[in-house]
């Protein structure tokens, strides 16, 4: 999505855990993965939510 002037990129994951439904993760990453910033984590009917919201913006 982005990428900062220290290295870190922000990023959407889909990411499953212990065999459970994908979830959606948005947070800053360094750039080899080995290090994670504070992020969000949305379900499958937060992310359509977050999307419906997005898509009535008149940007």
């Amino acid at each position: 999505m982005s990428e900062s002037s220290k290295g870190w990129t922000k990023e959407l994951r889909s990411i499953s855990w212990n065999d459970k439904e994908a979830k959606y993760d948005i947070r800053d990453w360094l750039e080899d993965l080995e290090k994670m910033d504070k992020g969000v984590t949305l379900s499958k009917e937060e992310i359509v939510a977050l999307r419906d919201f997005l898509n009535g913006l008149e940007l």
